[in-house]
């Protein structure tokens, strides 16, 4: 892939190229400022990316910055699994991790200045209260009745507001700005709030929380940000961060820029929806392989460098799309067609008996990868008694099926050529046992009287299987668009998650979730970092050997 041409699509590299070539900077400096209040998703993926690639290619540096201004829904365990996400991503922020709370008290002052300019006044008109009379887009908003108390008595309440005088709810610090402008972000907007609540970082020091606005726009200028990059729904908040960098006394000026958000079909990346979706039980957690958190999408088994190469791959534009599902398993299918070793496993299993073999164990020799001798070769038990797939097995007739049927020859991977003699059913009048023969002259090698056998199934040895459990995923959501239904939660797939009792051969029984496997025929696949061991295997499926969704959807 060849990333500098992505890079000159990208108009966010063409700004800091200008922005170099004309002198306005010369070190670059960009942030990524995840909230702690839940796991990070692929669209984060999509930012981290951004902000550490633009510091990576301009030589400049990229922090990380908790924006913990709310700490009813923020907790460690999440800035935790944040930090992990971005490691296992391949970056690193530069220096210290740091905390919107590092900078409470200089937020606080600048808070302070702005009162005494006339630029912010306490209010207490409750949270209904500055809805109804902040207006509509069509109609102005109306002044609060709090809105000309003097400088001294809105210091005076602001102190007492930090004191912890007031109830929560019953005053906050609002902007003094226009409250008939066309932007609603700009009708005198709250700077701070009462939150009786302990802080992660800080305990109980504070009782009074910055909002976000307030506090983005000041870190960035404090930590020295050139480029400070949001998606398009903070397009309007470009005003009010502006205007506060205006009316406070900073030593340099971030500029804010803004690119569409990261969309996926078959897909919801919202936070308060995936947990929706947790809370109500769709899913297992924040990990689970089905949601396209970053947690998620590891223990399924996708690799860092294919959520990377899909992230440089999309770009960055500031048009919004759906990009498709199959486009980001391209990669992930891509990267490991060239790593992942080939093994066999059978999913669903049928036994299959081979008549005219003695009972003896043979062993086969299987390379691990075909176009790839230097990552070795493995030793494949063989005995007569073998588990094939039940797909693999017809008992109708058909021209165009190339596998295992009554009178008809196949050959085993790796092995012989066997042809189905009889099959034995049980109560249900499913095949229980299939009997074979076996040409012992085929051994990787065609039959000496020259007759063609087109059909190649895989299997695993009976007595060396190892049980396993494995988990076949699929998409979410019934539809391509499941964020635009009012009850999203209706068009939740309810066969995203098939589980089967399969086998596995034996090369697997150490088998660890950050090692990819190809099963042969079958997908790629990984043993669940959370559920597998070796004495209870559990594989599951990162995607298909091809993209037979997007060929199903068009045969409908």
């Amino acid at each position: 892939m060849n990333k500098t041409n992505i890079h000159k699509k990208n108009f966010i590299y063409q700004i800091i190229e200008n922005d170099l070539i004309n002198g306005k900077h010369v070190l670059i400096r960009t942030r990524f400022p995840p909230e702690p209040n839940g796991y990070l998703h692929i669209g984060h993926a999509k930012s981290i990316c951004l902000n550490f690639g633009i510091a990576n290619k301009y030589k400049g540096r990229c922090n990380l910055r908790f924006d913990d201004t709310n700490p009813v829904k923020e907790n460690i365990d999440y800035i935790n699994s944040i930090k992990k996400d971005i490691e296992w991503l391949g970056f690193k922020w530069c220096g210290d991790i740091r905390y919107s709370s590092d900078y409470f008290d200089i937020l606080y002052k600048h808070a302070i200045d702005l009162i005494k300019k006339g630029l912010a006044y306490v209010d207490e008109l409750t949270s209904e209260e500055i809805r109804k009379y902040r207006g509509t887009l069509k109609q102005h908003g109306r002044d609060s009745p709090y809105r000309k108390r003097s400088v001294k008595d809105n210091l005076l309440l602001f102190h007492k507001m930090r004191a912890g005088e007031f109830k929560e709810g019953k005053a906050c610090l609002r902007a003094k700005i226009d409250m008939a402008s066309s932007f609603m972000i700009m009708r005198d907007p709250v700077l701070y709030r009462i939150k009786f609540v302990k802080h992660h970082q800080l305990g109980n020091k504070w009782c009074i929380y910055p909002m976000y606005d307030f506090a983005h726009c000041i870190s960035d200028a404090i930590e020295g940000i050139t480029h400070s990059l949001c998606t398009l729904e903070f397009l309007n908040n470009k005003h009010l961060y502006n205007w506060i960098l205006d009316n406070i006394k900073i030593d340099s000026r971030p500029s804010q820029y803004e690119f569409s958000r990261l969309n996926i079909e078959y897909s919801v990346l919202s936070k308060r929806k995936l947990n929706k979706l947790i809370f109500e039980n769709y899913v297992t957690g924040w990990d689970d392989p089905r949601m396209l958190t970053i947690s998620g999408l590891r223990r399924r088994g996708y690799t860092s460098s294919s959520i990377r190469n899909f992230c440089y791959h999309i770009g960055v534009t500031k048009q919004d799309s759906n990009i498709k599902l199959s486009t980001l398993e391209f990669y992930i299918r891509s990267d490991l067609n060239e790593s992942a070793f080939r093994v066999m496993a059978v999913i669903n299993p049928v036994l299959l008996v081979i008549e005219n073999m003695a009972d003896c164990e043979k062993i086969l020799i299987a390379k691990n990868h075909p176009n790839k001798p230097e990552l070795g070769i493995r030793n494949i038990p063989f005995s007569n008694k073998i588990y094939i797939d039940r797909a693999d097995f017809s008992e109708s007739e058909c021209l165009e099926y190339y596998r295992l049927m009554i009178g008809k020859e196949v050959r085993l991977r790796y092995s012989y050529i066997i042809k189905a003699e009889h099959i034995e059913k049980d109560e249900k009048g499913d095949v229980k046992i299939i009997y074979c023969s076996y040409d012992p002259d085929t051994l990787n090698k065609n039959p000496v009287d020259g007759r063609r056998v087109k059909g190649v199934i895989h299997w695993v040895s009976k007595l060396h299987a190892l049980p396993a459990e494995i988990r076949l995923y699929d998409r979410l959501f019934t539809v391509p668009n499941p964020d635009i239904n009012k009850d999203f939660l209706s068009t939740v797939n309810k066969k995203s998650l098939v589980i089967c009792n399969g086998f596995v051969e034996p090369s697997l029984c150490n088998a660890k979730s950050e090692t990819p496997y190809q099963f042969e025929r079958e997908g790629y696949f990984c043993a669940d970092s959370c559920l597998s061991n070796k004495n209870n295997l559990v594989f599951n499926k990162i995607v298909g050997l091809r993209d037979t969704w997007s060929k199903i959807k068009k045969n409908k």
